[in-house]
Order: C-alpha cells, then sequence, then structure tokens
C-alpha cells in the first residue's frame, strides 16, 4: 500500500487490500493516499467489499497469494475470483526456498527426496500455520515428489524456524528473507530456491527446476485487481502507470529490502497467473485433504 501511494493515477481511488488494507485519496492527480485498515476472515472482507463495489475504476483490490489459495480451501466464498475481478497488474514477487536442518543428510532437493523415499513418515515439516502458503508449497513437493512427510503446524513463523533450527523438525518452507541469516552462519541449510531464476542473495543454491523438478516453481506474489466490469481503458491506465512506477529505482530497493522483486507486465499475464494458481492450490488442497482452521 506504501508503494501504491505514490502513483498518481491513483488518486482519489480506494484501494482495498486483501489484508484488509483501503487507502483513499483526495480528488485530482498528485493526491496522497490515506490508508484504513479492513480486517478479518483471512482477507476474505476486503476482497468481497471489492468485489461488489461499482466498476468504475475508484475501487481497487490490491492482495497477494492467499487470493489463490483461499478458494482452494474455502469453496463457498461470496465472490468468484475469476469472474469478480478484472486482473491490472501483477505487482511484485518474492521466492521461497527449501530449508532443512543442517543435521538432515542431504545436500541438494535431489538428496532429501530420495531420503524421504526411503524413509516415509519419519521426517517432519514445519510451517507457520495450516493452510497458509508454506504448508501448500510442501504439500505441492510431497505431491509431485511423492513422498511422504509429517506437517507440523505452527501458530506463526517464530516457532516454525525456532524448532527446526533446534531440530525438532527437519524441514521447511520459508521466505527466502526470513532464513538468510540462519543460513549465512549454518544454522540451517538452503536446498533450492523454487523461483523461476537463481537468486541473487544465494546464486549458489540452484533451483528446483535446476535440479529436474520444474513442476515446482512457486513464488509468492501482490497484485492488483479492478472490478469486473471496470472499461479496459481504466484497467489499461492503471496498468501503464503501474509499470512506468515499478521502474523507478526508489521502488525497487524499497521492494528488495522487504525481499520482493518489481514484477509488471500486461493484465493477461496477471490472470494467467491467477487462474494457474486457482488449479494449482485447488489441485495440492484436494490431494493431501486439507481443510481450512
Amino acid at each position: 500500500m506504501v508503494m501504491l501511494s505514490c502513483v498518481p493515477v491513483l488518486a482519489g481511488l480506494t484501494i482495498t487490500g486483501s489484508n484488509g488494507i483501503t487507502a483513499s485519496g483526495a480528488d485530482g492527480r498528485g493526491s496522497a493516499v490515506v490508508v484504513e485498515n479492513r480486517v478479518g476472515a483471512t482477507g476474505n472482507i476486503g476482497t468481497e467489499y471489492v468485489a461488489k463495489a461499482a466498476p468504475d475504476g475508484y475501487t481497487l483490490l490490491f492482495t497477494a497469494t492467499s487470493f489463490g489459495t483461499n478458494p482452494a480451501l474455502v469453496r463457498t466464498l461470496p465472490f468468484d475470483p475469476v469472474k469478480s475481478f478484472a486482473p491490472v497488474v501483477l505487482a511484485a514477487t518474492s521466492s521461497v526456498a527449501v530449508i532443512v536442518n543442517p543435521h538432515v543428510a542431504a545436500k541438494s532437493l535431489r538428496e532429501f527426496i530420495e531420503l524421504a523415499k526411503r524413509e516415509p513418515g519419519k521426517m517432519h515439516y514445519s510451517s507457520p500455520g495450516n493452510g497458509g502458503p508454506q504448508h501448500l508449497v510442501m504439500e505441492l513437493l510431497k505431491l509431485e515428489a511423492g513422498i511422504d512427510l509429517v506437517h507440523v503446524p505452527y501458530k506463526g513463523a517464530g516457532g516454525a524456524l525456532t524448532d527446526l533450527i533446534g531440530g525438532h523438525v527437519q524441514a521447511m518452507i520459508s521466505a527466502l528473507q526470513t532464513v538468510a541469516p540462519h543460513v549465512q552462519s549454518g544454522k540451517l541449510r538452503m536446498l533450492a530456491v523454487m523461483s523461476g531464476e537463481r537468486s541473487p542473495a544465494f546464486p549458489e543454491v540452484p533451483t528446483a527446476k535446476e535440479q529436474g523438478w520444474p513442476e515446482l516453481e512457486v513464488e509468492t506474489w501482490y497484485g492488483l485487481f479492478a472490478p469486473a466490469g471496470t472499461p479496459m481503458e481504466v484497467v489499461n491506465r492503471l496498468n501503464r502507470d503501474i509499470n512506468s512506477l515499478l521502474t523507478d529505482p526508489q521502488i525497487k530497493d524499497l521492494l528488495s529490502k522487504q525481499g520482493m522483486a518489481a514484477a509488471g507486465g500486461t493484465p493477461e499475464r496477471f490472470g494467467a497467473l491467477v487462474r494457474q494458481e486457482l488449479a494449482r492450490w485447488t489441485r495440492v488442497v484436494d490431494a493431501a485433504g486439507i481443510k481450512a482452521d
């Protein structure tokens, strides 16, 4: 939301985040954006608000990965993630990685999968909570690799990470920026990054795709939607101006400090990503029998 407050074209708009954030600006180009919270229901309250808003370009949804995972977990939402929204732009992405305790006898993703196949159900992995992106990504890995790991959910990333470092669990999916200090100190080992390219922060760590698992290309993401029916000229204008914003070195630096990379692209690119995400996570949730808390 801070990033979007810099966009002149968003002056006068209400931007509702899936985490409940709304931002309203005074009329006129260049006006500041004021932030207000709309919390609840894992972001679904804010998302529903935008889904039912007038499609006039003055109410937008800034959302994240959970936009693609929530519909897989909760099948009776008061909106349709595809039909209720017009994709505007993919704003930023963030890499995740497969992390293990250094006592695990695996130094690559392939070795980890081979170890898990030799010892089915003996290794445990932590996550910040049931149904969260880290949980679903590890279940995707299990599904694609045909391995059996035991999920240990925690109430937040702190406990999940502490017990991984302590050796109480053996593995975890985590954002790179969260585990970077522990990997650099040798307290944890990074086996693979799951983005399309290697991370500049860990250039020596290969991607899952490089190690023979192209299906395991996963990133967390952040993007902007308008209500369905918003005129394409409005969508295209927003897309153009936000793409321009994402080339600003200050914005790139701000995102980088938060572990994100500027994305951009066409509305069609973002729409294709969302459809892919919805199909992927529905398949994973169904295969793993995951239920929302």
